[in-house]
């Protein structure tokens, strides 16, 4: 019966979040580059690889609706096909950031002691850079190439993110309920599981999406840069720099691949803010 309850009132919550333009607005973007980026080798409408110079630099057009690039190359195609590369390496980076940060800061931040003062001290220390710096760093150090993006991002997105879930943890133990079921006798593995961890999940997930947003941001830098993916691989950093020379004469060549940056971060602050609201205790069983 307590299932078949909680299940109507998350029911409810969708319903509530859905009448929400802001969040609907976020789930539909977030959706669509998802759709986008899993299905981009079957809706692409032509090779993004080859090269037509006869039609090189056209605007859009129904035959070319992004228009094409100074190589002839279908512009719609290589957008579609960043779209999978770009998200690919955020999700791998920001996956691999959660599954390092979590434990930590739950540990260091429950049972606290040296683990906590010296994970503490490595993220005060790798926070101290700029994350776009550090990020260049690693990519030089390991050289570009999608692999060392993936980990810039998860070495530069786990410190601030194990920060968040310490501080939450700190908070959370301190309050009546943790000390009771402490004091009725309930294992460290089942506060932590079931008294902590479902208290901090909403926050987590609105930073995890915020710090998705400076992931995507990193990842064109360090393509723009010339350190990320590298060409002829489409991604949307380095069809900016390539689109820079013909900012003039081109446009296109640039508002479209900063508009599907600009989308995407959109999409996800938006549906941040809508699974805050999901996924909080507090809200859960309200009407």
């Amino acid at each position: 019966m307590l299932s078949l309850t909680r299940g109507s009132v998350m029911y409810r919550q969708f319903r509530r979040i859905a009448r929400v333009p802001a969040a609907g607005l976020g789930g539909v973007l977030v959706a669509g580059f998802l759709m986008v980026g899993l299905l981009a080798p079957w809706v692409v409408p032509l090779d993004p690889f080859v090269q037509d110079l006869s039609t090189a630099l056209h605007p859009p057009s129904p035959s070319h609706w992004f228009g094409t690039d100074e190589l002839g190359r279908d512009l719609l195609s290589r957008v579609i096909l960043a779209a999978r590369v770009d998200l690919t390496v955020v999700a791998l980076g920001i996956g691999s950031a959660i599954l390092l940060a979590t434990p930590l800061g739950l540990i260091a931040g429950y049972f606290r002691g040296l683990a906590d003062r010296l994970v503490t001290a490595a993220s005060d220390l790798m926070l101290t850079f700029p994350s776009l710096v550090l990020a260049i760093v690693l990519v030089s150090l390991l050289g570009s190439g999608i692999s060392s993006v993936v980990i810039a991002v998860a070495l530069t997105t786990a410190p601030p993110l194990y920060r968040l879930i310490r501080s939450l943890v700190l908070q959370i133990a301190s309050l009546d309920y943790v000390e009771a079921a402490r004091a009725l006798g309930a294992t460290h593995f089942r506060i932590i599981t079931r008294h902590i961890f479902p208290n901090l999940l909403g926050r987590t997930v609105v930073y995890t999406t915020l710090l998705g947003s400076h992931a995507i941001l990193s990842v064109t830098a360090l393509g723009f840069l010339g350190l990320g993916v590298q060409p002829p691989t489409p991604e949307w950093g380095n069809m900016l720099v390539s689109a820079r020379t013909y900012l003039g004469t081109a446009p296109w060549l640039t508002v479209f691949p900063g508009l599907m940056i600009i989308l995407f971060i959109l999409g996800l602050n938006l549906f941040g803010d809508a699974l805050r609201d999901l996924l909080d205790p507090k809200l859960l069983w309200r009407p």
